[in-house]
């Protein structure tokens, strides 16, 4: 039986919605502004992450956002702006550490379902899935070091998916925009195609297959996934504190007014 949950929220912190069917779950996110990721946002679906791990009907989650526009623009830039000192910048980058660390403790392989161009911590979405099904639309960037910030926090992330090299070019070369050919080419996607009919059903395919295999054995593919990473939770609170201080510098602060104002 199809069920579906979803919390609801204000149009500035975004929704977050759960569906299953059949073993298959499926988060969807989004938010009015290019799918970006407030921190209520980030909690939201650490929390449907953490619930879908312990629910025995879930055996694989895909992980998609909302239609149409990009998968992800990234960190809120409303939140970015209105952080004031060094505990609040760090509590704003902790959401998207808090959010990795719940996918790599999830025991459910998860199927990242990328349709569109993603940005920042949009690609950390990404490199910390599983498996990654993107259509020829989905560019990725990290804009980090163009608002003065850097990908401190994402960047574990991304290098342990994509390698040191693919990830430098990546955060030196903030402006540019990587191709999704580009990303299957170093790892970070693993398939991509022609456009949405077809992701829908590569998508489709791979989570009932998943559905349909031991989730015993999935789960510990997981573990052997993230070996090498039961220190990133000390890791990844001081890459936020790092972040959060880096926000509140004058070229931060007027890097970001100008982002925003294009």
């Amino acid at each position: 039986m199809p069920s579906s949950t979803s919390e609801p929220s204000s149009r500035d912190s975004g929704r977050v919605s759960v569906r299953s069917e059949i073993g298959i779950a499926t988060l969807q996110f989004g938010h009015p502004k290019g799918n970006s990721l407030p921190g209520a946002l980030l909690r939201q679906m650490a929390d449907a992450l953490d619930a879908l791990g312990a629910d025995p009907e879930a055996r694989v989650i895909v992980l998609r956002s909302n239609e149409p526009g990009p998968f992800c623009a990234g960190a809120s830039f409303d939140e970015l702006t209105s952080i004031r000192d060094a505990a609040t910048g760090k509590e704003f980058f902790m959401g998207f550490a808090r959010l990795v660390l719940a996918i790599r403790r999830c025991p459910k392989l998860i199927i990242a379902r990328v349709h569109g161009k993603t940005v920042g911590g949009g690609v950390v979405l990404a490199a910390a899935s599983d498996y990654v099904i993107a259509s020829t639309s989905a560019a990725v960037r990290l804009s980090e070091l163009a608002v003065g910030i850097g990908p401190f926090v994402v960047g574990p992330v991304i290098q342990r998916k994509i390698g040191l090299g693919a990830f430098q070019a990546l955060a030196v070369d903030a402006a540019t925009w990587r191709d999704a050919a580009w990303a299957e080419r170093h790892g970070l996607f693993a398939q991509v195609t022609p456009d949405g009919e077809a992701l829908d059903a590569a998508v489709a395919a791979l989570a009932e297959r998943l559905a349909r295999s031991s989730p015993d054995a999935m789960a510990r593919m997981k573990e052997t996934f993230w070996q090498g990473t039961e220190h990133w939770d000390a890791l990844l609170e001081e890459r936020a504190a790092m972040s959060g201080t880096l926000a509140l510098s004058p070229f931060t602060r007027d890097a970001i007014a100008a982002f925003a104002a294009k």
